[in-house]
């Protein structure tokens, strides 16, 4: 077994979207389950959706799912640098949990990402001197041949700490078996000592008719292929972008299932530009009878009992896009008519009556939608926080990210303490407002919220009494912990977290240029 000084692995993957964040959840629940004391990494990230731990720091969301695959308490030592798309060009940068500033995407890769390559190892490090095992995810590609002299998430670290790599291929996307071979021969010598074999995921079909496949791929790489991972519906779960729900299964199922009530539920939830946290619908989808969709038309709103204004990286993007769009119109409409909006962090903010911003987008005095009482001043420090509260009677719990901050002028508190003051957000008949992420993970107050909705819609709706999404979740990671053990060869996956690459891997020509 694992001795007391981290084993390793770096899931790697040949394209974006291959399915390494997954991958890499199911082999933490799996470990886990034998006895093993394992943890995530990901020394890098570029995502929008993004996690507060309880220290404070900010991290990918993929990482705090994939701890809690692992059954440990996510940190930034997980997730060390988080980078924020503010547009096609720049991004903020997160070090350790914290903004350090905005770069473009040619500044960081022009020598800042260097420079953090430091840091990233010893959090590494600091894991699996603590960890039995780490299993660690790559990004994008690690055959960008562009990137390798700077990269600090696939080849980089997997040659600075030995680890062994398991590249993982799309079969769904089609050319899996080109992109394996790719992948290994556009590495340099030292780089393909440390591939040690491929992963496919979602398959559909006969296995058998993969094997010759799989077998021409062995002799022409030397290296085994671990596992054949069918095809599975609602594993999508905390992806890193996307449009998307991503307990997509418990979309699916939530249409064809039968409602408590007689009536269900439809939300339309607005597709704005660097739309972050897409995952706060989440738990909405998991609800029977509750329809969710993403829509950028005002037409679309026509029928929806529910409309989510999501968390945006861009608010003034963002509000522009609805105005652009009839969106805000529509919305102002549903207002006036007493018909629900749920604004979440940008979504929120836009919502108000004015925002100052001479951060974000520096567009300085912009007008919101005046749907609440609310001005929003962006900071320069940004909030961070997982704070408790009350709601509708109900505990709610989440998390904060923003650099908005708000002053309410009327209305209705949203979320108070338990003394009755205020936390945070707005409620104006049936249009609601908060910063706070997460917080319809709450099974107790996402019920009587929903209650609230089909009341203002006239909808015969009544949520589950007993679905739990955190028990939901649980399923899910589990389910991925279940394809692992089923479908890979755990007892090679096991020799290679405990003893790094193969010797003797055979080199592919050409290599890298």
């Amino acid at each position: 077994m694992i001795g007391h000084r981290g084993g390793g692995l770096l899931v790697a993957g040949t394209t974006s979207d291959a399915g390494k964040s997954v991958v890499t959840a199911g082999i933490c629940r799996w470990l886990v389950r034998q006895g093993v004391k394992v943890a995530p990494f990901k020394g890098q990230n570029m995502s929008l959706n993004s996690f507060v731990t309880r220290e404070g720091a900010e991290i990918g969301r993929a990482q705090a799912m994939q701890a809690q695959a692992a059954r440990v308490e996510p940190s930034a030592l997980m997730n060390p640098v988080l980078l924020k798309p503010g547009s096609d060009r720049s991004s903020q940068v997160v070090l350790m949990g914290r903004p350090v500033g905005e770069l473009s995407a040619r500044g960081y890769h022009g020598g800042r990402q260097e420079s953090l390559f430091g840091t990233v190892m010893e959090c590494l490090e600091e894991l699996r001197g603590t960890y039995e095992a780490v299993i660690c995810e790559g990004a994008g590609s690690p055959a960008e041949i562009n990137l390798r002299r700077t990269d600090i998430v696939n080849m980089g670290i997997a040659r600075a700490a030995r680890l062994p790599v398991l590249v993982v291929g799309d079969i769904d996307r089609g050319g899996v078996f080109a992109s394996f071979f790719g992948t290994t021969a556009l590495l340099a010598p030292e780089d393909q000592a440390l591939i040690a074999g491929y992963l496919v995921n979602k398959f559909r079909g006969d296995v058998t008719l993969l094997e010759p496949g799989l077998e021409m791929l062995y002799g022409l790489t030397g290296r085994h292929t671990y596992g054949v991972l069918p095809f599975a519906h609602g594993l999508g779960i905390d992806e890193e972008d996307g449009l998307r729900v991503s307990l997509r299964g418990a979309v699916r199922e939530s249409m064809v299932a039968p409602p408590v009530g007689e009536d269900v539920l439809r939300v339309a939830v607005c597709a704005v530009p660097l739309m972050s946290n897409f995952t706060d619908v989440d738990a909405l989808a998991a609800e029977p009878g509750v329809v969710v969709r993403f829509v950028d038309r005002a037409e679309e709103l026509v029928d929806a009992d529910l409309v989510v204004v999501p968390g945006t990286r861009g608010t003034v993007k963002a509000l522009a896009w609805l105005r652009e769009r009839g969106l805000a119109d529509a919305l102002e409409g549903r207002a006036a008519e007493g018909r629900p909006v749920l604004g979440i962090c940008g979504g929120y903010q836009l919502l108000g009556e004015h925002i100052e911003d001479e951060v974000e987008s520096r567009a300085g005095a912009v007008d919101g939608l005046g749907l609440l009482p609310v001005r929003v001043r962006f900071a320069r420090d940004k909030t961070l926080a997982r704070p408790v509260g009350t709601a509708l009677g109900e505990s709610v719990e989440g998390y904060e990210i923003h650099h908005g901050v708000a002053e309410v002028l009327g209305g209705e508190a949203f979320i108070s303490d338990d003394s009755g003051h205020s936390l945070d957000g707005c409620r104006v008949g049936s249009v609601w407002g908060t910063h706070w992420h997460g917080s319809l993970e709450s099974d107790g107050f996402r019920r009587a919220f929903l209650r609230e909705v089909a009341a203002a819609s006239g909808r015969r709706f009544v949520p589950a009494p007993d679905t739990s999404f955190g028990a939901l979740r649980e399923e899910q990671l589990d389910r991925l912990g279940d394809l692992i053990e089923e479908h890979a060869d755990t007892d090679a996956l096991l020799r290679l977290i405990e003893s790094g690459a193969p010797s003797g891997l055979p080199f592919i020509p050409p290599g890298a240029p």
